[in-house]
């Protein structure tokens, strides 16, 4: 089946999210989804995308967007592809640390040495070929090989618990992975049973910190947040609460010119900066809770 696009950009969040409700409101045809997406370049500009499965009503868009002062919607008519299959198909192994992070179509092919991370390609952020992914999975390892020795850990908006994983493999403990995407908890459950980690990483859907089995846990010794800039500057507060005195806290989603933006929010909290590592456009930070 076809599949048609509409995408537009627009200044801000509240501007953005009443373009996309005003879309599912009012389209004929209708569209099968919508989405509103921030542009991860620092100056709050936000995509709006709507999804069809019929060719769009393009002069209803056009009115659309300039009620909504946003740019005319980019239209496009997409071919039918297995993207899944494809990702799978496409996606090399990463090395980060001692970590190998593949798919099944690589599993023969693990060398010694490593830490296998076996990621299928779905609906969840975290294969492991992103520069935030590998940045806190390497950091996590010169934790590990500096003597750091946590007792309770959390990834807090784990996507496909990579993170998590990774922390169960370096570490005996139990961890906790949460995120407020059901999808993502799904498939994190799933990768948790097909890397032998069943027990060992918990997956449970939460928004931050907001939930009873995280209450219990604290404080933490450990958290990860792979999110984005303006979530972790907003989780500081709740960082400082769950964080144990020397905890650590590994934090990436971050593009390099906002890394200074983030560290001052958590030096706010009374976390110092341990480590400040770029892998392309992005940062990782290490900071250990005072």
């Amino acid at each position: 089946m076809p599949t048609w696009t509409a995408l537009t950009h627009t200044a801000c969040h509240a501007r953005a999210a009443a373009l996309a409700e005003a879309c599912e409101e009012v389209l004929d045809p209708e569209p099968v989804g919508s989405g509103v997406f921030e542009i991860e370049d620092g100056k709050d500009r936000w995509e709006v995308g709507v999804y069809f499965t019929e060719a769009p009503d393009e002069v209803a868009l056009a009115l659309l967007a300039a009620a909504h002062e946003a740019e005319p919607f980019v239209i496009s008519e997409l071919p039918e592809v297995d993207w899944v299959a494809k990702v799978k198909r496409e996606l090399s192994p990463v090395h980060a640390g001692r970590f190998w992070v593949h798919g099944s179509h690589d599993a023969d092919s693990i060398p010694e040495g490593v830490e296998p991370l076996w990621i299928e390609a779905a609906m969840a952020f975290g294969t492991g070929h992103h520069g935030t992914t590998k940045g806190c999975l390497e950091a996590a390892d010169r934790l590990q090989v500096a003597g750091f020795d946590p007792k309770r850990i959390a990834d807090i908006g784990c996507g496909t618990a990579v993170l998590a994983m990774g922390a169960a493999r370096l570490w005996p403990v139990t961890v906790l992975a949460s995120d407020i995407d059901p999808i993502a908890v799904d498939t994190a459950a799933a990768n948790v049973i097909a890397n032998g980690l069943d027990g060992r990483v918990v997956c449970i859907e939460a928004m931050g910190f907001d939930h009873p089995m995280l209450d219990e846990g604290e404080p933490f010794d450990l958290v990860f947040a792979n999110i984005l800039k303006q979530p972790l500057i907003d989780l500081a507060p709740h960082m400082h609460k769950h964080v144990a005195h020397g905890g650590r806290i590994i934090l990436s989603g971050i593009l390099n010119e906002q890394g200074d933006e983030v560290i001052a929010a958590y030096e706010a909290q009374a976390f110092k900066l341990e480590g400040r590592d770029e892998l392309g456009e992005w940062t990782t930070l290490t900071m250990q809770r005072g």
